[in-house]
């Protein structure tokens, strides 16, 4: 294991990240955007009922599963709903910051592909957000579904939308929440090597049964954020695992020194393979 984790993490740091400052200004911007852009959408109250309309009707019609079986599990108990809720206030934009950290430090080709994705699913969700204006599934009174946040707490929107001045409560397709957590998944997937990586699903199906559960949320919001991502993800390839040669190879290399090639040799088997590629 040593052999093959070492020579990836030497390569891994090898790759020159990023300027700071500008990846900070670059990350405050696409959250800034994410705030600011869905200010924009706000005033189409009419619209975005008759919107949730035919987004409830379509899920009917395509059966897909009742949003109140999921809320009906949750409201067996306070805690719960209230954990539920906390969840889905605090969780999602400290993970996603995480994630960033994370991959600067240790991945930067990684993160590189990763800042790229979440940027495109950002800004393709906001352009769905000003042209089809939706009240979540807590607004609608065909759903039957309680708003969790306002009865249980806590709660990140006002009690309400039109009076709402620091979100835009008309902006529920697509999820951003389970954007943002699938591309967490999928890069912490792609980035890491560990057998239990996979565990890192977990993360975008909590968070679909958290905001389906508290009525924020169809569940074609998070399917229309699951296909957007996967378009961007399409188009911004993830890094390659390359060979690359150790620091030793090198030495030996720049001294004279020769170095087998030969299917079975000792240089072939200790050739790396980095974790990412700049992109």
């Amino acid at each position: 294991m040593e052999s093959r984790s070492e020579p990836a993490r030497e390569g891994e740091a090898a790759i020159q990240r990023p300027p700071l400052v500008r990846e900070l200004l670059l990350v405050a911007g696409l959250f800034l955007v994410y705030k600011l852009g869905r200010q924009l959408a706000t005033g189409h109250t009419g619209e975005a009922f008759d919107n949730a309309h035919r987004v409830w009707d379509l899920e009917r019609f395509l059966r897909l599963p009742g949003e109140g079986d999921v809320q009906s599990a949750l409201l067996h108990g306070d805690t719960l709903v209230h954990i539920v809720n906390t969840y889905y206030a605090t969780v999602h934009f400290p993970a996603t910051a995480a994630f960033l950290i994370w991959l600067y430090l240790r991945r930067p080709g990684h993160y590189v592909w990763a800042r790229r994705a979440l940027a495109a699913i950002t800004a393709a969700a906001l352009v769905v957000h000003l042209t089809f204006p939706l009240a979540p599934p807590r607004m609608l009174a065909a759903t039957g579904l309680v708003d969790t946040g306002q009865v249980y707490g806590p709660t990140v929107y006002g009690a309400s939308p039109e009076t709402d001045s620091l979100s835009n409560q008309f902006a529920a397709m697509p999820s951003l929440h389970f954007g943002w957590a699938l591309m967490v998944a999928i890069g912490l997937i792609a980035a890491t090597r560990s057998r239990w990586r996979w565990l890192w699903l977990l993360h975008p199906l909590v968070t679909l049964l958290v905001i389906v559960g508290t009525a924020n949320h169809y569940w074609l919001d998070a399917i229309v954020a699951a296909a957007l991502l996967g378009i961007a993800l399409a188009v911004i390839r993830v890094p390659r695992r390359t060979a690359t040669p150790t620091a030793s190879t090198r030495e030996r290399v720049g001294a004279g020194s020769s170095v087998p090639d030969g299917p079975g040799t000792s240089g072939a088997q200790d050739a790396p393979e980095l974790v990412g590629a700049g992109r």
